[in-house]
């Protein structure tokens, strides 16, 4: 009997059908900027726009990228069947490094592998990606969805993302104009969002615990903590750049990943200056007390591990920092004031 490629693992009738629901799952992402041609082999994308309404009339267009994955938090979508929001977090870990430059983002890439197709669960996969997109009002431009039955197990799979920005040379933030007396303002995290998880696991696995138990300290299922997708901040960027069109109030951005705030901070920081953190400035998400209580892990520990409740740091003017609070205040993002810029060596003090 002559082999098939569906004896090897790989139903191309399967892939046939995932493939023909993830177009309406990018059109709703789409831009006027997105030159459609679907079936092509690229994603078309028009760096400007032709109407003079919306023109955006760029002097030095820089285009900004980054790319990155979710990491072992998709250990736990995958454990309990619970795929509808990784997609947001696969986003919003490309989409929030493009904007510690200034740049708006413009689109997205994805790059799923599976061991086995199952199109109900790419789409729901690509359908978190897509509400993903829409948050950060960038476009999902095209992708990738490998099956690899020998890689993989059946109900293993992987996502990548790779995003694109631009931004304008005089206005890039790259914080070589922080200086001595900038406020640090930290914006609110939605939670551990997509880094931490290994640890997360272990200490779960340590203390007998499954995903979804019930834990009354946090008010109900864990899952729901452990699975709340990472935030997106491009709103939050945006409004504070349209503000103030003129001048460049933000001296610099830091998107807090793992290491912290202290390993991401310092990544801004120029020679001579230190970031003096008020710990107690913010509200510490109840989840990651638990987790330390329950795991008797330690706080530097911790905090070099999590984000702690504070997902994006602003450096801002000092005269400008009442303002910028107030404006993310009245949007209704959760913000805070949690230190200076004071002269040092470009290391990030935390206290207490």
């Amino acid at each position: 009997m002559a082999a098939t490629y569906r004896d090897a693992g790989v139903d191309l009738d399967i892939y046939a059908e995932s493939m023909g629901r993830l177009p309406a799952l990018m059109h709703r992402t789409f831009s006027p900027r997105v030159i459609r041609g679907d079936g092509g082999f690229a994603g078309l994308f028009s760096l400007d726009f032709d109407g003079k309404l919306f023109a955006r009339n760029y002097r030095q267009p820089v285009l900004v990228s980054g790319t990155d994955g979710v990491g072992t938090k998709l250990k736990i979508a995958q454990a309990t069947g619970r795929h509808d929001s990784v997609g947001i977090d696969l986003v919003a870990m490309c989409v929030n490094d493009l904007l510690c430059t200034g740049a708006e983002p413009l689109f997205f890439l994805d790059y799923v592998a599976m061991g086995k197709d199952d199109p109900d669960r790419l789409e729901r996969i690509v359908r978190g990606i897509s509400d993903g997109c829409i948050d950060a009002d960038c476009s999902l431009l095209g992708g990738e969805t490998a099956i690899m039955p020998d890689m993989y197990g059946a109900d293993d799979y992987d996502l990548a993302g790779f995003a694109v920005g631009v931004v304008e040379r005089n206005k890039l933030i790259d914080g070589k104009a922080i200086t001595v007396g900038d406020k640090v303002i930290g914006l609110a995290s939605s939670g551990i969002h997509s880094n931490g998880f290994s640890l997360v696991r272990k200490v779960l696995r340590d203390a007998g615990l499954d995903f979804d138990s019930e834990v009354a300290e946090l008010g109900g299922p864990l899952l729901d903590h452990l699975l709340t997708p990472t935030m997106i901040y491009a709103e939050a960027v945006r409004m504070i750049q349209s503000r103030y069109r003129v001048k460049q109030i933000i001296h610099g951005i830091a998107h807090i990943t793992g290491g912290g705030i202290a390993e991401n901070l310092d990544r801004i920081l120029p020679p001579g200056c230190d970031a003096a953190i008020d710990a107690s400035a913010w509200p510490t998400p109840e989840i990651f007390s638990w987790l330390q209580r329950i795991g008797g892990v330690e706080t530097g520990e911790m905090r070099r591990v999590f984000n702690m409740g504070i997902g994006m740091t602003f450096v801002v003017s000092a005269y400008y920092a009442p303002s910028v609070l107030s404006q993310l205040h009245d949007k209704g993002i959760a913000c805070y004031e949690i230190g200076e810029i004071i002269a040092g060596s470009g290391k990030v003090k935390l206290s207490p």
